[in-house]
This record gives structure tokens, C-alpha cells and sequence, in this order.
């Protein structure tokens, strides 16, 4: 565990939401977002996690305070005003079971870094409503996010890479990336990716975008 984390870590259990604050807001300036996010605040997560599991309901608060900081620190890369490069974007959406969603954010980080498209649907997105989001906007790139195998839905994954746009002669679908530790076991089927980190599900996604 590297410094930065056993200091956000500390912080966080003395629901210190002041240097908790600044801590993510240095490592995100000094790293990056994706570097923040695998190195940082991803295991100072796991390790608010194992506290809560291994004391019950003791640590349950710093996880909350924790996810909710660490959320911020990520929108705040997720919103920066520059514009993206044209073309097709890439859509983000939890499972319509998934209730986690900071993965995703940590993803949205890292496309607006890259100055890539990106349109961000959230936590437990209805079915239709994903694929309604897929034809209206036409993208490159679908990421479900599954965090438990109860939330993955492999019906749906396929639904949405067969989901075509655009007129007569001219009709694409996207290629669909399922992420997350739900997936595991799943093998992926036509049009579908299992993308294995951050790292590179975020240059596979760039591929797709140019």
C-alpha cells in the first residue's frame, strides 16, 4: 500500500472529510485520474471494505464517506469543460441491478483525460432504456459494468451489440465491453469485449473511437 493510500485510509477512519479531501484532490493533480484510481483510492476502498467486513457494522460509515469522496474527486476530472473530440462517444452504464457505480465514474475520468467522447447513464440502468440510449445516440462503444454475478446479464449484453442505428446501407452496431468482477466466467460472444483493467479497457475504447 503506498503512502498516499495508508494516508487516505487513515483519514477516512477518523472521518476526517477535510484531509480526505485534499489528499484525493493531490493524487488525482500529482497522477491522474487513472493512476489515482488503481494505486490510491481503489485499495484504500478495499481496505475501508475489509474493516467494515471483518467488524460489522463498525466501519460500514467510512466506507460511505469514503465512496462519497472519492466520487467527487473523480466527477471533478469527469466535468472538465474542454470538448471532447468529435465522433460516435462511448456509453457507460450499470446493469439494471448494478447499484455500484464508481468504476464507471473512474472510466469517465479517464475518457475526459483523453479528451474522448463519453455519455455517462449511472447505476441500474432498465433495459430499454439502455438500448433506447444506444439507438438514439449511435455510439462506438457500450461499457456495462456488473459488480456481482447477479447483476450481470448477459441477454442484455447481447441485446445491446446487436443493437443497430443509422439508415438503409449504412447501419453499425457498437461493440459492447463487459466490465467488472460479475462477468467472470461469462465468455464474451460477437461483438463483445472482456476488457481486463482500467488501463486497458480505456486504450481498447480509444481504438474504437478513432
Amino acid at each position: 500500500m503506498s503512502p498516499e493510500c495508508r494516508g487516505l485510509t487513515r483519514a477516512a477512519v477518523r472521518l476526517d472529510t477535510v484531509e480526505v479531501a485534499r489528499i484525493l484532490r493531490q493524487v488525482v493533480d500529482d497522477m491522474g485520474a487513472v493512476a489515482a484510481w488503481t494505486e490510491v483510492m481503489m485499495p484504500a476502498l478495499r481496505a475501508a471494505g475489509r474493516r467494515w467486513a471483518g467488524e460489522g457494522e463498525r466501519y460500514v460509515e467510512v466506507e460511505h464517506l469514503l465512496s462519497w469522496h472519492v466520487s467527487t474527486a473523480l466527477r471533478r476530472v469527469a466535468d472538465r469543460p474542454a470538448p471532447p473530440r468529435p465522433g460516435p462517444p462511448v456509453l457507460l452504464a450499470g446493469m439494471p441491478a448494478e447499484l455500484h457505480t464508481l468504476p464507471l465514474e473512474a472510466v469517465a475520468a479517464g475518457l475526459a483525460e483523453r479528451g474522448l467522447p463519453y455519455r455517462m447513464f449511472g447505476a441500474a440502468v432498465p433495459a430499454e432504456a439502455l438500448l433506447e440510449a444506444v439507438r438514439r445516440t449511435g455510439p462506438a462503444a457500450v461499457m456495462v459494468w456488473s459488480q456481482a454475478k447477479h447483476t450481470a446479464d448477459r441477454v442484455l449484453a447481447r441485446r445491446a451489440a446487436e443493437t443497430a442505428w443509422g439508415g438503409r446501407g449504412s447501419r453499425t452496431r457498437p461493440v459492447v465491453l463487459t466490465a467488472g468482477p460479475g462477468w467472470a466466467g461469462h465468455p464474451p460472444g460477437a461483438g463483445i469485449l472482456r476488457p481486463r483493467d482500467l488501463p486497458g479497457a480505456l486504450d481498447r475504447i480509444e481504438q474504437l473511437l478513432t
